[in-house]
């Protein structure tokens, strides 16, 4: 089905975003350097899980900046809440890793992704480590501060490089016992605590895989589709699924699809099943 946006208003839609994200990225860290103790304000959300005075004026400035120039979006943000619209919707992260933000952990982002038609148009993350900003449109490519970016082309699991995520909404017994598989073949692992990241991290080819059992839609769908459109291999339930209930994420290099393909049956999802409603 075709897009009820043509190409020129995703593209304005995609440069507005990425001057919000950098902008707004690039402000929560410098508000971060310069807070003094007790000043970030965090408040605990569930069992480490929590929000910060940051969070909340990102997400604002977030709003703010798309909404200005697109009044007739809709918005849903991680912090403030929001709905879909009957055309387009930003669905946002305002920080991505704040346990890794309060604590001066560099690895933090901020997540900004459209959707409309059922699909995902446009992701936009902001990443903190490298102060640089990745962005995809659908079917156009990834790039990172305008260069375009590839997923690795791993093929041997003594070579590859993972990144687990882990939810308490899950069993921590069953991510022991897939990250014991995986060590198993050969792989090495890490744990970052910011699935936006750990997503790009796969699209630029540093990692060749990442995945997470449970996360909500604003944490996963631009790094999503930025990992799809630079070659990776991504799977996760429908989007309205995602949007109602949250889900797994599966991002992977091509050539370890036999490795990984446990994982596929595990979650019952497929890499087709990325792009559909």
């Amino acid at each position: 089905m075709p897009s009820i946006f043509d190409p020129s208003a995703i593209e304005a839609r995609a440069a507005t975003a990425i001057v919000v994200a950098r902008k707004v990225g690039r402000e929560a860290a410098r508000f971060r350097q310069e807070a003094k103790a007790g000043t970030l304000h965090v408040e605990n959300k569930g069992l480490q899980d929590f929000v910060t005075i940051a969070d909340r004026q990102a997400e604002q400035a977030i709003r703010d900046g798309l909404l200005a120039q697109f009044p007739a979006d809709m918005f849903m943000g991680e912090e403030s809440g929001g709905q879909l619209g009957a055309a387009g919707t930003w669905v946002a992260d305002p920080i991505d890793g704040t346990t890794n933000y309060i604590r001066g952990f560099r690895h933090w982002g901020v997540s900004i992704a459209f959707i409309a038609d059922g699909r995902i148009e446009i992701g936009v993350i902001y990443d903190a480590a490298q102060d640089k900003v990745f962005h995809a449109i659908r079917d156009g490519g990834a790039f990172k501060d305008g260069e375009k970016i590839h997923a690795a082309a791993t093929s041997d699991a003594s070579k590859a490089m993972i990144i687990l995520g882990h939810s308490r909404r899950t069993s921590f017994d069953d991510y022991l016992a897939i990250a014991r598989r995986l060590y198993e073949r050969g792989m090495d692992y890490r744990r970052m605590g910011a699935a936006a990241i750990g997503l790009i991290r796969v699209a630029e080819g540093v990692a060749d895989l990442y995945y997470e059992r449970h996360l909500n839609a604003w944490d996963m769908l631009a790094g999503a589709l930025i990992a799809q459109e630079a070659g990776a291999k991504v799977a996760m339930p429908r989007l309205s699924d995602l949007l109602d209930h949250g889900g797994p994420v599966i991002a992977y290099s091509a050539g370890m699809e036999r490795e990984f393909g446990f994982l596929l049956d595990l979650e019952g999802v497929t890499p087709a099943d990325t792009p559909s409603r």
